[in-house]
C-alpha cells in the first residue's frame, strides 16, 4: 500500500473470513483516516478491516482428544506384569514321508 491516506472506495488487500483468503477489498468505512470496514470484491462480504493478517489456525479436536487421553493414561496406575508363559515341551519334528507311508500301510490292511 502506498504512503497516502486511504479513501472510501480504494482497493486494499485484506483477509476475507468468508473466502478464507487474502483478497482485494474496497474500503467501505473510515475511522481516524484508517479503514474500519471493507467489502470483499469476490464474495461481497462486508467485515471489519483485519490489516491483512491471516488468523492463527485452531487446534484440531483430534489433537486435543489425544492429549486428554494421554493425561488420563498418565494418571492411571501401571498394569501388573503378565505372568511368565509356561515353557512348552520341545516338540519332535515329524518325518512327513514316513507319515505318508504309514497312512498308506493302514489303508492296505
Amino acid at each position: 500500500m502506498s504512503d497516502r491516506v486511504p479513501r472510501l472506495g480504494d482497493e486494499i488487500d485484506d483477509y476475507c473470513p468468508r473466502c478464507r483468503l487474502l483478497l482485494n477489498h474496497d474500503v467501505t468505512s473510515l475511522y481516524n483516516d484508517q479503514p474500519a470496514k471493507v467489502t470483499c470484491r469476490t464474495c461481497h462480504n462486508t467485515h471489519d478491516y483485519r490489516h491483512a493478517q491471516v488468523p492463527t489456525r485452531r487446534k484440531s479436536k483430534e489433537r486435543e482428544k489425544k492429549t486428554l487421553l494421554e493425561q488420563v493414561m498418565a494418571s492411571m496406575p501401571k498394569p501388573p506384569d503378565p505372568p511368565p508363559a509356561p515353557s512348552a515341551p520341545a516338540r519332535k519334528r515329524r518325518d512327513l514321508w514316513a507319515e505318508v507311508e504309514r497312512i498308506k500301510g493302514q489303508k492296505k490292511d
